[in-house]
């Protein structure tokens, strides 16, 4: 199979079958600088075209890395323009197979103004159709801001390289020592990798993220028949606080769950669940990760860090540009206190409060653990916008810690003042009834019937409108 092939072999391997139209197969480089006009350039090394994913119109272009290195020239970016274009006309997303050496040198600044008007019709396209790309060899360069720009990236977890700069060029670093481009490293460290996979396994996720998610913003029909009861209980939900993802399978309709960003920040779950056929967005705070055997794998802090509200804060503007409700569970006692996180967490933070804040879509919150201090407003309370609140009978809400209350109040006191002082200040302020008398929580709900709750408040809110002042944009 020559890897000519393998460009086309990919789109058809991903759309349903014998449902690629390719345009614009004649389009070869005009450039004619280091001899070009010699080198054949088929369809100057990308394939173009449009077809379905389960009956839904996509665009895609798949680079081929046999012409010229995939290398992106003049030609080869006006395809990929083009694509976008229609895109945009016909409202459906837009998917983007990465397998190249990056700028073509030979092509000079024609190749470098063909870069711009990529990156410029991926802005004009934010927030208008769904952009995914998913990255089977290099992607380095100027070419990396691509998947930066896109709302979901995949990337195949052997060959699929990703930098600005290659590793050999970060001072003090070769590739041996540490791969700054793999997969893995590129997942855990940055916040563009959503999911890292085998070519196959990615094929099958696009596609189901494709089914999930509407085909631009102003599609109001992306719901599909729900077949799972909607009251139905979901048994011992309490004890996956620890793991929203857990919790997001369990209340979904038929168990769906997408998760997003999965390697990066995995103190904080995001990702698409269905409820009653609907599409919702889903965000939570997360302190372990069980495996196949529900087993501890991981731990983390029940406290937000820069990375997971960076990583919330993306997800929550996507859901919003594309009007699904939001739903998050909260469990945040605080703010991760080390001296790399004080670097970002304030603007992160601000961040996470400016996307809930600002988002217009039905929001509701759910309090399954403890919800202390800053981090329990920060995470959709009413306070910023949530519509409805509804909480577990054994969470709690206060500004912290009983325990910790306790030492500040009764500062020089004895053990048993100390004690009796912290029973009182759980009872009276950290009780979740407390904070329901107050109107901070409009339900008390058994762990149990969560999804009918939660579909209940969706479907209350369904006709939601919001209006806000007039302005261009935020600058946060």
């Amino acid at each position: 199979m020559s890897s000519s092939s393998q460009a086309s072999i990919r789109i058809n391997s991903l759309l349903d079958e014998n449902s690629f139209v390719e345009i614009g197969a004649l389009v070869t480089a005009r450039n004619t600088d280091f001899n070009l006009k010699q080198e054949e350039t088929p369809s100057d090394g990308v394939v173009t075209g449009y077809g379905v994913i389960d009956g839904n119109l996509v665009y895609v272009y798949s680079q081929d890395a046999s012409v010229l290195g995939g290398s992106i020239g003049e030609m080869h970016a006006k395809k990929i323009v083009r694509l976008y274009e229609l895109a945009i006309k016909t409202g459906s997303p837009v998917i983007g197979l990465i397998d190249s050496a990056g700028l073509r040198l030979q092509e000079a600044t024609d190749a470098l103004n063909a870069f711009g008007e990529i990156y410029l019709k991926q802005v004009e396209a934010s927030g208008v159709v769904p952009q995914i790309t998913a990255v089977f060899g290099s992607c380095g360069g100027g070419l990396a801001l691509i998947p930066s720009i896109t709302d979901f990236t995949f990337i195949e977890s052997s060959k699929g390289k990703l930098f600005v700069n290659s590793p050999n060029a970060l001072e003090g670093n070769y590739k041996e020592k540490c791969d700054t481009s793999s997969a893995d490293w590129q997942s855990a460290n940055t916040s563009n990798i959503d999911v890292v996979a085998d070519e196959a396994s990615i094929y099958a996720q696009i596609r189901e993220l494709v089914s999930i998610l509407p085909s631009n913003n102003e599609d109001g029909d992306s719901y599909e028949e729900c077949s799972d009861d909607l009251n139905r209980a979901c048994e011992n939900l309490d004890g996956a606080v620890a793991d929203p993802s857990v919790i997001a399978r369990q209340i979904s309709d038929n168990g769906i769950f997408f998760e997003t960003k999965r390697n990066f920040a995995k103190d904080m779950v995001t990702g698409f669940i269905r409820l009653n056929g609907a599409t919702v967005g889903l965000v939570g705070n997360r302190t372990a990760v069980y495996d196949e055997n529900g087993k501890e794998a991981e731990k983390f802090e029940d406290k937000l860090s820069a990375g997971a509200c960076e990583k919330a804060a993306e997800f929550v503007n996507f859901c919003d540009a594309f009007d699904l409700p939001v739903l998050t569970f909260t469990n945040s006692t605080g703010f991760v206190s080390c001296q790399c996180n004080e670097k970002r967490v304030a603007k992160a933070a601000g961040k996470l409060v400016y996307a809930l804040a600002n988002a217009t879509v039905p929001k509701v919150n759910v309090i399954t653990g403890k919800a202390f201090g800053s981090a329990y407003v920060i995470m959709n309370s009413k306070a910023i916008g949530a519509d409805v609140t509804i909480s577990w009978p054994d969470a709690q809400i206060g500004t912290m810690d009983a325990s910790i209350a306790a030492k500040i109040i009764c500062d020089g006191k004895d053990a048993d003042t100390v004690s009796k002082t912290a029973a009182e200040y759980a009872q009276l302020q950290n009780n979740v009834k407390s904070a329901a008398a107050r109107g901070y929580v409009d339900e008390i709900i058994e762990a149990a019937d969560t999804r009918k709750y939660v579909i209940g408040a969706f479907e209350m809110l369904f006709t939601k409108r919001d209006e806000r002042p007039a302005k261009k944009h935020g600058t946060v």
